[in-house]
């Protein structure tokens, strides 16, 4: 994991239900770009962590949100960060071909959301925050790119929810 002077680092998770089993060869493409796409994540500026699963290059067996869903969850520095690796690197290529792959989700099937520098979100984590998205919309708690919230906002929201402790006279 890479330092930072940062507060904060930006948290990400997606969702994708697949179309047709891991092994089909429909699947080939994709399969054949994981490697390099994640490789290129690692080395991407401002990358912190990824979650792989135990003795593979990546986290496709897992399946905590179904046997047809892969998810992805990261943690980059800053929001450009991660912006620069999904749009302006190899991974645009498998988000332009997600159709072949990946059903259309109706709801929400991306989440980013602020965490403490050298926190590493757990699964259960980031389907609460993906769960809170779709029920409540965007917030500072979570959101997406297009209702992007700065983690000093964040911090405000969390502040302003905690209850208030009030003394006895």
């Amino acid at each position: 994991m890479t330092a930072s002077p940062r507060a904060a680092h930006l948290a990400q998770l997606n969702v994708a239900t697949l179309l047709h089993p891991f092994d089909d060869p429909r699947m080939a493409p994709f399969v054949e770009m994981l490697d390099p796409v994640n490789a290129a994540a690692d080395g991407a500026p401002g990358f912190v962590w990824r979650l792989v699963e135990d003795g593979a290059p990546d986290a496709t067996g897992l399946r905590p949100a179904g046997e047809d869903v892969i998810v992805t969850l990261s943690v980059w520095e800053t929001r450009e960060a991660l912006w620069d690796f999904a749009y302006r690197s190899g991974h645009l290529e498998m988000m332009r071909r997600r159709r072949e792959w990946f059903e259309r989700h109706v709801e929400a099937h991306l989440v980013l959301w602020w965490v403490p520098a050298g926190h590493l979100p757990t699964v259960g984590e980031a389907l609460e925050r993906l769960a809170d998205l779709q029920a409540h919309g965007p917030s500072p708690r979570a959101f997406t790119f297009a209702s992007s919230h700065t983690a000093d906002e964040a911090a405000r929201h969390v502040q302003a929810a905690r209850p208030t402790l009030h003394r006895s006279p």
